[in-house]
């Protein structure tokens, strides 16, 4: 998928000024929030495994153990799948990606495939490319099919449609199902999946080849577990004759013993669900007596700049387990949605991913997308330290030169004065003094000179007119 970050400031703009998508994002807050506040607070409740903050420890270290050896525990994960009859290829891009599984269409004569909800075949532009081959690519999770239908890419992780409301999905079904649009007032969601189904069904039923995403490798077994919330995913995976598993070369873990300690943070942490409607372990192709199941099963793991963040100072952002809490509690991606991040990965997780994987140069805003509140950090299932990878990443701009001279000036004159303690209580007191007086008798002030962006899209609040030091010493002064 193309890189579109070097726009995010238009793009977030853009998003800010649509007040159908503020109130589409308004209510996925409310959903997702609240759910995993719900679980969490009932897990803790119940105290069979510890509390939740506890289970949080055991799944960084879960993924820890894996990423500290991760090439050891590849070699033991092909070893155990090719023992159950899969082949194991390699990807070091998407491109790479693209080219083996085209080979393997073309190898079983595949006309058409059928695609499970995969964000590392967004990230590869898989569709794009078996669609340049010749080969049809249907989307079968329905809100990856909702935006196949709409030629856009997800605008989340979990819930990809999330930006579209139920009138926008009946036109879309309208002009590709050959059907009047419903009157308004009318509209039935469940009439819509019901639609859904249907006209999938024949894709289901007549597709060569079934692709699908993975959320963690095992290596004990050679498995691929699929966590997953619609029955497709069972269908893509069981009924073609040949499944493929594109997966990124970090989702490796130990043991089944250890699936059911992440099972356990993964549907929690994405959905406010104590656990998801499916959870399915594949190995290998059926075997001979069986009578459901793929005749060939085949492993692509792609690295796509993976493995140069082990032992960097960014190995950590590698535990990712794509549950989507951090952008559901990011107050950025709650006001902007997840299109204005321009590639795969919205919110936090992809400020720090895109860059890492395409480079800092493509996508210099998002290093900046976010407050630092420390939300995200706070509810990652496996304690990824998201704000102090993005003050990492903010680091290397500065290093790199890809921030703007008046950044950097400002950045040292800061700097100048921080360093001198007297200097700096002259210079805030005299600057909180001529602020008060710019706030006027509201003490809000419009438009602050040289800082247009503070004041863009609201006023700034004036201060009192004296510094913290000064109300903190008057205040000691009283007692």
């Amino acid at each position: 998928m193309e890189v579109k970050s070097l726009q995010f400031k238009a793009r977030a703009a853009e998003r800010l000024a649509d007040p159908a998508l503020q109130s589409k994002l308004k209510g996925a807050k409310q959903l997702f929030v609240g759910g995993r506040a719900r679980v969490v607070a009932e897990f803790d409740q119940v105290g069979q495994a510890g509390d939740f903050e506890t289970l949080r420890g055991v799944g960084a270290d879960i993924r820890d153990t894996v990423l500290d050896d991760l090439d050891a525990w590849l070699e033991i994960f092909e070893a155990r799948a090719t023992a159950g009859g899969a082949t194991v290829l390699w990807a070091r891009d998407g491109r790479e990606a693209q080219k083996l599984i085209v080979d393997i269409a073309k190898r079983h004569g595949v006309k058409k495939v059928i695609k499970s909800k995969s964000m590392l075949s967004e990230e590869a532009g898989l569709n794009e490319g078996l669609e340049a081959a010749g080969v049809q690519s249907v989307e079968t999770d329905l809100g990856e099919y909702i935006l196949q239908l709409a030629k856009e890419p997800p605008s989340h992780i979990l819930a990809p449609a999330i930006h579209k409301n139920k009138e926008e999905v009946d036109e879309l079904f309208a002009r590709y199902h050959g059907r009047p649009v419903t009157p308004a007032g009318q509209i039935d969601i469940p009439a819509l999946t019901r639609e859904a189904r249907v006209a999938l069904r024949e894709h289901f039923l007549s597709a060569d080849m079934g692709i699908s995403g993975g959320n963690f490798l095992i290596a004990e077994t050679g498995s691929v577990a699929l966590v997953t919330n619609e029955g497709n995913g069972r269908m893509v995976t069981t009924l073609p004759k040949v499944h493929v598993a594109v997966v990124g070369i970090e989702k490796l873990i130990p043991s089944l013993e250890d699936l059911s300690a992440l099972l356990r943070l993964l549907p929690r942490s994405a959905t406010g669900q104590t656990i998801s409607n499916y959870v399915s372990l594949l190995t290998g192709p059926r075997a001979e007596a069986a009578e459901e199941g793929p005749e060939h099963m085949y492993f692509v793991l792609m690295d796509n700049g993976r493995s140069s963040l082990v032992g960097s100072d960014f190995q950590e952002m590698l535990r990712c387990i794509r549950c989507g809490a951090c952008m559901n509690h990011c107050p950025v991606y709650q006001s902007i949605g997840g299109h204005a991040y321009g590639w795969v990965y919205p919110g936090p997780m992809g400020s720090v991913l895109t860059p890492l994987y395409n480079g800092l140069e493509k996508a210099p805003d998002l290093p900046q997308a976010a407050t630092l509140c420390g939300q995200c950090s706070v509810v990652c299932p496996v304690k990824i330290p998201l704000p102090e990878l993005l003050r990492k990443l903010r680091e290397k701009q500065m290093e790199g030169g890809l921030r703007s001279w008046q950044e950097k000036w400002s950045l040292k004159a800061w700097g100048f004065f921080a360093a001198r303690p007297r200097l700096y209580a002259l210079a805030t007191g005299i600057g909180a003094r001529v602020l008060k007086v710019m706030g006027g008798d509201e003490g809000r002030i419009e438009k602050l000179p040289g800082l247009a962006e503070w004041s863009r899209g609201r006023d700034f609040p004036a201060p009192q007119g004296k510094t913290f030091r000064e109300l903190y010493a008057a205040r000691k002064d009283l007692h």
